[in-house]
């Protein structure tokens, strides 16, 4: 279920992430469909929505190397 608190716009996610630029993001989206960003998007009319929980997973499936857990002493 699509919770709709979590939805951005490119303008949006892209001030709230200043590492990746809107330019960068449309580029993404384009390509959602050979890049696996897709489950991320929404598309209402014209109109393009990102879940930034959904983005998050993606960006986490993008690490070249998995992350450790820290050791319990």
């Amino acid at each position: 279920m699509v919770d709709y608190q979590a939805l951005r716009t490119v303008k949006q996610l892209a001030a709230e992430a200043p590492w990746v630029t809107e330019a960068k993001l449309r580029w993404w989206i384009f390509h959602a469909e050979s890049n696996g960003l897709s489950a991320a998007l929404i598309k209402i009319g014209g109109r393009v929505y990102i879940d930034r929980t959904e983005f998050n997973r993606w960006l986490e499936a993008q690490r070249l190397a998995p992350v450790k857990p820290p050791k319990v002493a």
